[in-house]
């Protein structure tokens, strides 16, 4: 009989934003869960991702290099590497579903691409944009009927793999590493500094907010200062905004923000914008709750569910920079109107938390 029972999470893809923050609560609440006899090994780009006491690292840095080295890892080398870690549960966090040995798999699935409209902007923007939705759309489909579970963020996702896939068990995850909603309580009701914390990617929707800031501008109590987390570098889509908006004084580029920076980011914002086309989840919605931040969001069924139980968040229209605009000036003047907002739970199975999740996942091994 075996002394240790092994989970294997394997995350190579996973290098930067909210995906890698899953990675890391996930694997950090494994690790707090499980009991002692389970060996917990993260398949990744490189050791220094992890850095998580009770969490060994097998890296693969060169599987990010192409889409064929990122097929073959996961449809030949992760059968061969399961032959040799015989695994009881094994965990593929980023989207695909390998064919391997293992008592128990299941399937993280982070990408909501499939399930949205490609815009012309956003192709010539992005030009791999539709081919990426496409090849993850087949993705998607190819072994899910292996898997224990399909874990997806939200409701509205789950539907979708519902009726696109034919998929039974999918199980909705909220990834927190808590229960966001307790004590989660608005700080700021007036402020200066707001914050859209985001890649550059243009379903980010990083325009609104800058002709909402060029509409601002025009009035003499305008006061507000606007950042973010571009730099106006990092590809195509941010090149032409730091050249299409160059004159918005109000907007500061910031860049990506390591953790610590980012914490400070936080701290020294009084609202929260995010008006993002489409998410799985986003993640700075729950990061903005737990600081007190009034909260901007995209009037979008992501959004209403990301943001769950909260006293100081207002929607707004993602296609109408006037109303952004309007709704950021009363807030900078204390006369924005919050409404409490509290969605409906999730119907079962529903993991509120990580532990939950985890305890879900590896039951009866």
């Amino acid at each position: 009989m075996r002394e240790h029972k092994r989970i294997v999470v394997s995350a190579v893809n996973l290098v930067e934003g909210g995906t890698l923050t899953v990675l890391l609560r996930f694997l950090e609440s494994a690790r707090s869960t499980l009991p002692d006899e389970w060996q917990i090994i993260a398949l990744v780009h490189e050791p220094s991702i992890v850095q998580i006491p009770g969490v060994e690292t097998m890296a693969f840095p060169a599987v990010k290099g192409s889409w064929l080295r990122r097929m073959w890892f996961e449809y030949w080398q992760c059968r061969a590497l399961s032959k040799t870690l015989n695994a009881d549960f094994w965990l593929a966090m980023h989207d695909m579903t390998p064919r391997i040995q293992a008592r128990r798999q299941a399937v993280y699935c982070h990408n909501p691409a499939p399930f949205f409209k490609v815009t012309r902007r956003e192709a010539f923007l992005q030009p791999k944009l539709l081919a990426f939705k496409n090849l993850y759309g087949a993705m998607y489909r190819i072994n899910m009927h292996r898997n224990h579970a399909v874990i997806v963020q939200q409701e509205w996702l789950r539907e979708e793999f519902q009726r696109r896939y034919g998929a039974n068990h999918v199980i909705v995850a909220r990834p927190v590493g808590h229960d966001a909603d307790q004590g989660a309580t608005l700080h700021h009701r007036l402020g200066t500094v707001f914050l859209y914390p985001a890649l550059a990617r243009p379903f980010k929707n990083f325009e609104l907010i800058f002709k909402a800031a060029r509409l601002l501008e025009q009035r003499a109590d305008w006061h507000g200062e606007i950042r973010l987390t571009l730099g106006g570098q990092e590809n195509r889509y941010a090149r032409a905004l730091a050249v299409e908006y160059a004159d918005c004084r109000s907007v500061s580029l910031i860049g990506l923000q390591p953790a610590q920076s980012m914490k400070r980011q936080y701290a020294e914002a009084h609202c929260l914008l995010f008006p993002s086309r489409r998410e799985t989840w986003g993640l700075p919605l729950t990061e903005g709750k737990a600081h007190g931040l009034a909260i901007l969001a995209a009037d979008l069924p992501y959004a209403h569910e990301s943001v769950g139980t909260y006293n100081g968040v207002a929607f707004v229209n993602v296609d109408d920079p006037a109303e952004l605009a309007s709704k950021m000036l009363a807030f900078q003047d204390g006369t924005l109107v919050f409404t409490p907002h509290n969605p409906p739970t999730p119907a079962e199975p529903y993991a509120p938390n990580w532990s939950a999740l985890v305890r879900m996942l590896t039951d009866g091994l």
